[in-house]
């Protein structure tokens, strides 16, 4: 991996380090709020027969932080043909 210059490497990881803040935002939701906090209030809707709340504590994380981990690589891919360090 080689940038041109000081200033694109430290370009790539501000952009680098936003996409996994806001990644781990969505997951820190999903398994902490939704799957503990939340966890009464989604308990009233039922989703394929399950209370939503145990769904997501039991599933809806691990689906979701799979999908996030599709998601890093393809933005990651993006991110770094953008700055010429790909593969």
């Amino acid at each position: 991996m080689a940038f041109k210059d000081e200033e694109q490497a430290k370009a790539y990881w501000a952009e680098n380090l936003a996409l996994l803040f806001k990644l781990l935002a969505i997951w820190f939701v999903v398994s902490f709020g939704f799957g503990i906090l939340l966890v009464d209030v989604l308990n009233e809707i039922r989703f394929f027969g399950f209370k939503l709340g145990f769904w997501f504590s039991q599933q809806g994380a691990i689906y979701t932080f799979v999908a996030l981990i599709f998601v890093y690589v393809f933005k990651m891919n993006t991110l770094d043909k953008k700055y010429g360090v790909d593969e």
